[in-house]
């Protein structure tokens, strides 16, 4: 790339970034179109709409700071990375104003690598989530072919050679490092994947001769792509949720037993 890239907003109007991008939207949209419940939270990346093929009555989108608008000149120019919605809150991820077990979906794309704290902001998570409450995450996986180039992308840029490839952002967490922080917190993992396994190219038209890599790279060599995604839910000891009515099944019907006469039998008497 010319220009070093500073943040993710950034990185995502770049032909690598839109590909990202587009693989995300369209596994979000089959995380959450069937969870159910009626408060739902996406903390962070505007330039998505997660929780675009839910259902549910209220949905919040909750950022850390403003959005930067555009400078002057720019806004015709940019591409069209960010999403329509607007942000309904400004809020830490590690301190939530949400009651205590209130939402029943929270969506995080990307928002742990690029938290202060990714430790305080699950347990907020799991905090804010009701039991049996679903989490759906995606982050940037450091073992795949764009994880070794942004590393040995900080080690030329010591020497003064290269630039970034991904976005300079907080720390990259490993897929199965995050699964282990969610165990820890009581969630089960319901499905994981990965994604985006063509090479880190910056050109469209690279990229999209390397198309067949997708395939290729979901068949032999899955846990290598550029992007993971996971779904965990919130189970909590002791909580049994009832089941609906129509559901009990009816106890069956006590057989008739025999009854053995407890009077006693009456003595004929003796002939006089």
């Amino acid at each position: 790339m010319s220009s070093e890239i500073i943040g993710l907003t950034d990185w995502l109007k770049t032909p690598p970034g839109a590909y990202l991008l587009d693989w995300e939207r369209a596994h979000f949209d089959e995380a959450v179109s069937d969870v159910f419940g009626y408060h739902a939270l996406q903390l962070g990346l505007p330039e998505i709409d997660a929780l675009q093929a839910n259902r549910m009555p209220h949905k919040w989108l909750a950022l850390e700071s403003a959005p930067s608008s555009p400078a002057p000149g720019e806004g015709a120019t940019a591409a069209p990375a960010t999403s329509s919605r607007r942000a309904a809150l400004l809020t830490d991820s590690g301190a939530l104003p949400f009651p205590e077990s209130s939402l029943d979906l929270v969506v995080l794309p990307h928002t742990l690598e690029l938290s202060r704290d990714p430790h305080a902001t699950l347990r907020e998570v799991s905090r804010v989530l009701v039991p049996e409450g679903r989490v759906v995450i995606s982050g940037l996986n450091p073992t795949s072919l764009w994880g070794l180039r942004q590393r040995r992308a900080h080690l030329y840029r010591r020497l003064g050679y290269d630039n970034l490839y991904l976005p300079k952002t907080g720390e990259f967490i490993g897929y199965w490092r995050l699964r282990d922080w969610l165990r820890l917190l009581d969630f089960e993992v319901e499905s994981g994947r990965f994604g985006c396994y063509r090479p880190a190219l910056t050109s469209q038209a690279w990229l999209e001769r390397f198309e067949w890599m997708d395939a290729a790279g979901a068949r032999w060599w899955p846990i290598f792509g550029a992007v993971y995604f996971l779904a965990a839910v919130k189970r909590v000891r002791g909580v049994r949720l009832l089941e609906p009515a129509w559901k009990t099944r009816k106890a069956p019907a006590a057989a008739p037993a025999v009854v053995a006469n407890k009077e006693p039998a009456t003595r004929s008497r003796p002939p006089a």
